[in-house]
């Protein structure tokens, strides 16, 4: 396999990360066996809800995507009523006791719960809308203990238009191999911004510049969330994490093979 950093073979090294898309990418076609997930969730969550459900749709990677096998297969965003008049924590909390009750085995995440649904991993995102209509939401961040605004519409439509779909994935795959912390819609963004100018396609040489980026200004680069400009989306790691990646895309910008970083 090509030394990642050699540019006269290019053409392998894309043909060999394309392989690992190939194997690694979440089949997400209008009838694929993962949005079965909805079908599955749905009674749990009316129970839940009741008539404030608004809609339960894909989100996040699994929308945009960039959804690999070994991460999460696919992300419900749960829009409530601007009706409903608990907290975000209470609609957090309530949801998670109403999944735990009904044997899903849900995790605490930050803005998600995580469950199994069968074979998939699930990330369930609740949210209550802003207003009567439109997309703008309110989400609770557990970890913080405050809340945020989320538009996962103008989310899904920065991912899907970039044109970088291929080199998230492949950056996904490495951050699931390496088992580093880094949330997706962050990687994403970062992707996008380290391939900036850069020809669209060129999947190895686009990896190896994001990889360099990340090891040069992941510590101090600050990305704000497009659909809301109070949001620091780069606050969702501490300074100890950003290291870590920093250091990982240092150790995989040595290697000497593609499949030295991902496989």
């Amino acid at each position: 396999m090509q030394k990642p950093s050699c540019g006269r073979v290019t053409s392998l090294s894309d043909a060999y990360l394309r392989q690992v898309l190939a194997r690694l990418r979440v089949d997400t076609v209008p009838n694929s066996p993962a949005r079965g997930v909805q079908v599955t969730l749905r009674p749990s969550l009316l129970r839940w809800a009741g008539q404030y459900l608004i809609s339960m749709e894909p989100s996040g990677s699994f929308a945009k995507g960039t959804a690999i096998h070994g991460g999460t297969d696919i992300d419900i965003f749960v829009s409530l009523s601007s009706k409903v008049t608990e907290s975000l924590a209470v609609i957090y909390n309530t949801l998670f006791n109403r999944l735990r009750d009904e044997g899903f085995g849900p995790r605490p995440q930050n803005v998600s719960i995580g469950i199994k649904v069968g074979a998939y991993s699930v990330d369930i995102v609740p949210a209550r809308r802003q207003g009567p209509t439109g997309q703008f939401h309110s989400l609770y961040r557990r970890k913080a203990q405050s809340w945020t605004q989320t538009n996962v519409i103008s989310h899904i439509s920065t991912v899907r238009n970039s044109g970088r779909t291929e080199e998230i994935m492949i950056l996904k795959a490495w951050r699931e191999q390496k088992r580093l912390t880094f949330p997706s819609f962050y990687l994403e963004l970062v992707t996008i911004e380290a391939c900036r100018g850069r020809k669209v396609g060129d999947l190895s040489k686009n990896v190896w510049a994001t990889l360099a980026y990340i090891r040069d200004n992941i510590r101090t680069a600050v990305f704000i969330d497009p659909a809301n400009t109070n949001n620091r989306i780069s606050d969702d790691l501490t300074a100890a994490e950003k290291q870590t990646l920093a250091d990982a895309a240092s150790t995989a910008r040595q290697a000497t093979n593609w499949n030295q970083i991902v496989v």
